[in-house]
């Protein structure tokens, strides 16, 4: 039995990419690690932030829909994205450069037992960051020291995200009965899961609210990656999943990884993706997200994408 290593990397929506560039970048200190296009609409960027090398579980991607509107907020949607700062005392430093950069915010409070700030980016899209408390992190997460933000408060990477569900029990089932999830936590209107015991790096938080669903648009969360640790596990899942009788992408070669997607019950879009080959397979780590990069199938097609792009920094 394979078991799930955490969160792999987290996908939004964006109205900009200069303004996300821009935030991500030069607010929250991340390193842009990759800038390519969505393989599935090569007229939109596709830019990731992370760590270091934009390891598994410390990555956030955006994809670029200058049309996008207004999301309107609802349940049956992911809405909350916890990230983990090294102690409480960098919460309070986050707190403070929130004021200074005006960024929107709350005050420091506790989320699924850490104590936790919550903060949102410009386009409403909502975060958590969480103290990690000297806890462990994954192995593969390094640090990208030419980051603005001071060396001890720095993001790790990911922490536990928030899901919002018609139907807690049936998301609950299914990361438990065929994940492998460890519920840590349950009430009548929240549960709290686990893929490794005892680490938020792999937690989802699950609350049960009734109403109309999300309408997607900018500041959205379109879909949560998985991680596992080769095509040999993705494969394993995808017979499983097919089983249990969810409709699968099939196994889909993104370059970077391997993935394949699938919506459960209420509708929530998981990915499962491999650990590599990674962001190094067509750069160096100190070229990393500096020029546009993209697979070889798309590269015939350079200047013609590159026309339909707007630059940036």
């Amino acid at each position: 039995m394979y078991t799930i290593q955490g969160h792999h990397h987290i996908s939004m929506l964006t109205k900009s990419g200069q303004l996300n560039n821009h935030f991500y970048k030069n607010v929250l200190g991340l390193r842009r690690v990759k800038k390519t296009v969505n393989q599935d609409n090569p007229s939109m960027y596709h830019l990731f932030y992370g760590d270091l090398t934009g390891s598994a579980g410390t990555e956030m991607s955006f994809f670029e829909m200058p049309r996008a509107g207004s999301t309107v907020r609802g349940t049956n949607a992911i809405t909350g994205i916890g990230l983990l700062v090294p102690s409480f005392e960098s919460l309070a430093y986050w707190k403070n450069r929130f004021q200074l950069l005006d960024v929107s915010h709350g005050e420091i409070t506790t989320y699924a037992g850490r104590d936790a700030l919550h903060f949102e980016d410009q386009e409403g899209l909502r975060m958590i960051l969480l103290n990690n408390n000297g806890e462990n992190i994954p192995d593969n997460w390094a640090a990208w020291e030419d980051s603005d933000v001071e060396q001890t408060h720095r993001i790790l990477g990911l922490g536990s995200v928030e899901m919002t569900v018609k139907n807690l029990d049936r998301l609950t089932e299914t990361l438990k009965d065929i994940f492998g999830y460890k519920e840590v936590s349950r009430s009548e209107q929240q549960a709290i899961l686990q893929s490794m015991s005892g680490h938020s790096y792999g937690e989802i938080v699950i609350q049960q609210e009734d109403g109309p669903s999300e309408k997607p648009g900018k500041g959205s969360v379109h879909h949560l990656a998985i991680r596992v640790k080769d095509i040999d596990e993705l494969r394993y899942w995808d017979v499983i999943l097919k089983k249990r009788g969810f409709h699968t992408s099939g196994i889909i070669d993104r370059f970077y990884f391997q993935s394949l997607y699938f919506r459960e019950s209420n509708g929530i879009l998981f990915e499962i993706a491999t650990d590599g080959p990674g962001f190094t397979a067509d750069s160096t780590v100190d070229e990393l997200g500096k020029a546009l990069d993209l697979p070889p199938f798309l590269e015939k097609k350079r200047a013609e994408i590159e026309a339909n792009l707007i630059p940036l920094d």
